[in-house]
Order: structure tokens, then C-alpha cells, then sequence
């Protein structure tokens, strides 16, 4: 017997039409490209959205073609996340950071029709254009003003266009967006979103024992547009009516504490090294910012170190999220239980080191050698699977299908564990743990163990080549500025908080880390240079 219940799609449009009905004077701030702050309602974003949509469907748009962004966190991105998708078609947000080859390389793998591009990014378009083979629109995301020759001009679009626009009737399981994972193996593989999955993704986001966000809130994602859709908060934030900061392209320590203080900004996310930078700014001019109630930190995990001086500077309580491109990305997310009300600080920041717990919609299960499920029990490390509705089924033109099980699940890369609290803990990712002597490593442990020394600002723990062990660890590190340090006092610190055999056998000081598209310290690179490195008994 079924339901007796309307069924009404659950599709992305109907995020902006709900903030606009019920939020409508709540503001967007977005810094443009051009420079100054731009502030508008949720009720004037519905309007120039649909106004973009008319124009989409004038230039042949149709359901499932596949629409290009080269663009920054802008209020001009913020209305194509609606107008793309609302008319059916697939918004592909692609990563500027990436090597100029894969940008054309995706471009022409998505057979984007139409490419969206801030000005910023006009040499490089102008660079790769004709690289882009399915490519026939390029519009500049400016007004006549600021933008380059012989291509379309997106404020000319919208004025040309009428705001009567009706969305047309969407399958809730249809294709909304694509974005590919950054490309540090190999070529970048396209996960495609929806808009269930979406939707879904975005309620879960905002319950209390996540992203805890409301009408209230006023939310700032520093992780780009270009990247899992900011982790979703552009279409969280309207969902909740909660105020929207989208930070442009400058996301250094000054311009990020700048916007947070100015727009009094409740919830932040980001990488950690946009925290690092926000820290030693604050640290530098003794700033403190006072409005913060909540940072969540991803993409790769932050030390003990970290969470104490961002929590000091920024006021805010720290909450590690868990996710990526293909979990859309939310996984897991580090929030207490009922049962930590009485935990000591440090206990709490024990906790805080751990990805996060359980949250309905992404089931998990961690995996050993032998193909069998290992028990929750905080120290089985395996291989970590998940699966849910808005967790990737297969990557787009089914490529990279050695990731996904005969059962129904997406093999993550990571190694975990998971207690009987339901909370995971990685120990690093596949590609990057040190088996020495037949045991594993973690390099995280690591990275935690030497960034609690005051000196240092970022590490990076990568197993080198050793003639009798296999590999044996190297830790790389940056100081925080002003700060020396001798690497043998810092050997010496990390072998105070490790097993004895774990000590790395160098600690080397480094000026930078490379880093990835998405702010992720690149190890295969490291491992590359460091080949050939110093290995002792």
C-alpha cells in the first residue's frame, strides 16, 4: 500500500523560491571580482536568477547540457547555481587552480556548451579557449565595463532578459551539477550530483548535530564555489534563510577576519590552511574576532595545535568534518554526545581530533585485507566505505569504477577506524601510509605529534625508501613566522608523543609546502623529491 502523500519534487529551484517568499530582505554579500562588496536579498538573487535562466534558454540551453563556471565565490556564481539547474541543465563547476591542460582536458570531457568565466580568469580562457572542443559561448561574468573583447557579457544578459520565468517541471533525480576531484592520481574523475541528492545533502547539513544553521546565522564558506558546491552552503544557507558572505578570491588571513568582523559572520569553513593564515594574521596585529559561533575544518585534518589557536583567535568552538567531491561532501562531523558533557578540556580536544561521528544519510564500514568487516571498536584500522543518497553510485562516463563494490559501495582511499560511538578516526589515506617493517605508520599521528610544538605551522609525514624497514617516516615542516627551531629538538619532540619506532628518523624544515587544488598538501609530489632521501638505522 502507498503513501497518501503529495508528491512534490525535491529540486533545487525551490531553495531560492523559499528564500525569497520568507527571507527575502536577508542579504548575499559577495566581494566581486571588480572590487567592491555587493549586498542584495535572497528576493533580488530569485529575480536575476530567473532572469539568467530566460537568457540560458534564448541561447539553446537545453535539460542535461552541461554549463561551464571558471569563477570565484561571487553573488554572480550564487545566481547560476539556480538558473543552470532550475532549467534542467547541469552547472560544472571547474576548479581554476587546476594545470591549465586539465582545465580543457575536463571542459572538453564534461562537453560543456557554454563557459561562465570571472575576469580574473581571462588570460587563462583566452589561453585554453580554443583547446575547449564542444565549447561555442564564453561570457564574461562582469558588466561592459570590465569585461575582455569578443565574448558575451553576463550583466548585459541579465538586462536583456525579462525576470517572468517558470521553472519547468524537473525529475527530483535528475542531473543538477559536476564536479571533478582535483586530479593529484591521475586525470579528474566527474562525480554527479542531483537534485535529491542535493537537497538531501543540504536538510542534513543544517541539523543541530551538524552544521547547526538557521535564520539566525550568517554563514561564510571559505572553500570555493568551484568546489562540491562549497560544501553545499550556497544552497543551505537560503534553505534555512540564514545571511550569505561569499568571500571572492581572496581568501589570505587579512581579507577573510576583514569579512567575518565586518559581516558578523556566525558560521566559517574551510581548509585548514585558510585558518593557519586567519591565525597568524589575528596573532600579528592582536586581533580577536568576537561574532564566530562555529568553524568547521576539512579537507585534510587539522592538529591539536591548530584547534586550540584557532578557537583562542577566532572564539568560536572547532567542528572536523569528514567528506569529499563524490559524499557531495559532507561524511561525518565532530559533535559531542550527551555522554561528553563532563569531559576535561583536553578530553574534549582528544575528541576534536577525530573526523567526526555518524550523521543519517552516509552509512559507513571499515574493511580489512581479507575483504571482511572489521569491528567498531576504535582500533581496527581497514580500508573505510561508505554509501547513501548523496554519496556517488559512479563517477561520470563510469570511469574509475574499481572505486565502487560489486555491493553497493564507494571505497574511499582512506584508512579508519570507527568506535562504538559511532565516531571516525583516520589514520591516512591508502596511497599515503608508511608500512615499516611490515607495520603501519600514521602520518597523521605524526603531523599532530610535531604541530603541537609552538614553532611550527604545517607538516607533512611521508615514508621514504629504507633498505632494511621498506619505508621509515620523514617529516617536513614550516615554522609559523618569527619562529626557529632545530630540527633535532623537534625529533626529539615528536618521539616524546609517539611509539618509539614511529620516530621519525629526520625532521627537515622546509620554507613551503606544495599544495593542491583544494589546499591539500601534495605527498605524491613530496615522495617524488624526497626519493632518494636520507634513510638511517
Amino acid at each position: 500500500m502507498l503513501a497518501l502523500m503529495m508528491d512534490r519534487p525535491l529540486t533545487l529551484p525551490s531553495i531560492l523560491e523559499h528564500a525569497a517568499l520568507y527571507h527575502g530582505d536577508t542579504e548575499v554579500v559577495a566581494r566581486s571580482v571588480e572590487g567592491p562588496i555587493h549586498r542584495y536579498g535572497y528576493r533580488d538573487a530569485l529575480v536575476r536568477a530567473k532572469r539568467m535562466a530566460n537568457a540560458l534558454m534564448a541561447m539553446g540551453v537545453k535539460p542535461g547540457d552541461r554549463v561551464a563556471t571558471l569563477a570565484w565565490s561571487t553573488h554572480r556564481h550564487f545566481e547560476l547555481y539556480f538558473a543552470v539547474t532550475g532549467i534542467g541543465a547541469i552547472l560544472h563547476t571547474i576548479n581554476p587552480r587546476l594545470h591549465p591542460d586539465q582545465v580543457a582536458w575536463v571542459a572538453n570531457h564534461a562537453e560543456d556548451s557554454i563557459l561562465f568565466f570571472d575576469i580574473t580568469f581571462s588570460d587563462l580562457v583566452a589561453e585554453i579557449g580554443p583547446k575547449m572542443e564542444t565549447v561555442k559561448t564564453f561570457v564574461a561574468m562582469t558588466d561592459t565595463a570590465h569585461a575582455p573583447p569578443n565574448v558575451l557579457v553576463y550583466e548585459d544578459l541579465i538586462a536583456a532578459n525579462s525576470p517572468d520565468f517558470a521553472w519547468p517541471d524537473l525529475d527530483e533525480k535528475s542531473a543538477s551539477g559536476l564536479c571533478y576531484t582535483s586530479g593529484t592520481t591521475g586525470n579528474p574523475k566527474g562525480v554527479l550530483y542531483g537534485h535529491r541528492s542535493t537537497v538531501l545533502h543540504a536538510l542534513a547539513l543544517a541539523l543541530p548535530d551538524a552544521f547547526d544553521l538557521g535564520a539566525r546565522d550568517v554563514v561564510m564558506p571559505c572553500a570555493q564555489m568551484y568546489h562540491a558546491n562549497a560544501w553545499c552552503t550556497p544552497y543551505a544557507a537560503p534553505l534555512v534563510g540564514a545571511k550569505l558572505v561569499l568571500p571572492g578570491r581572496l581568501l589570505d588571513g587579512p581579507s577573510v577576519a576583514e569579512l567575518i568582523a565586518g559581516e558578523g559572520v556566525t558560521f566559517v569553513l574551510g581548509v585548514p590552511t585558510i585558518w593557519v593564515g586567519v591565525a597568524d594574521h589575528l596573532d600579528q596585529t592582536g586581533g580577536q574576532l568576537t561574532s564566530v559561533r562555529t568553524i568547521a575544518i576539512g579537507g585534510s585534518a587539522p592538529t591539536a595545535s591548530l584547534i586550540s589557536r584557532i578557537e583562542t583567535r577566532l572564539g568560536g568552538k572547532v567542528r572536523q568534518i569528514w567528506g569529499m567531491t563524490e559524499t557531495s561532501p559532507l561524511g561525518v562531523i565532530n559533535t559531542a554526545l550527551p555522554v561528553h558533557v563532563n569531559e576535561t578540556e583536553a578530553e574534549i580536544l582528544q575528541r576534536k581530533l577525530k573526523q567526526g561521528r555518524g550523521l543519517w544519510g552516509v552509512e559507513m564500514r571499515i574493511i580489512g585485507e581479507d575483504g571482511a568487516e572489521l569491528p567498531r571498536d576504535g582500533k581496527a584500522a581497514g580500508a573505510l566505505q561508505v554509501r547513501g543518497p548523496w554519496v556517488s553510485s559512479a563517477y561520470f562516463k563510469h570511469e574509475g569504477a574499481a572505486a565502487f563494490t560489486v555491493d553497493g559501495w564507494f571505497d574511499t582511499g582512506d584508512i579508519a577506524t570507527l568506535d562504538p560511538q559511532g565516531y571516525l578516526r583516520l589514520t591516512d589515506r591508502a596511497k599515503d601510509v608508511i608500512k615499516s617493517g611490515g607495520e603501519w605508520i600514521s602520518t597523521l599521528d605524526l603531523e599532530d605529534a610535531v604541530c603541537s610544538h609552538p614553532a611550527v605551522a604545517m607538516a607533512a609525514a611521508i615514508g621514504v625508501p629504507h633498505p632494511k624497514w621498506d619505508e621509515r617516516p620523514l617529516l617536513l615542516v614550516t615554522l609559523r613566522p618569527g619562529q626557529t627551531a632545530d630540527p633535532e629538538v623537534l625529533k626529539a619532540h615528536v618521539a616524546e608523543r609517539v611509539a618509539k619506532w614511529w620516530t621519525p628518523d629526520e625532521v627537515r624544515i622546509v620554507s613551503e609546502l606544495p599544495l593542491g587544488p583544494t589546499g591539500k598538501v601534495l605527498k605524491r609530489e613530496l615522495r617524488a623529491r624526497m626519493a632518494t632521501g636520507p634513510a638511517t638505522t
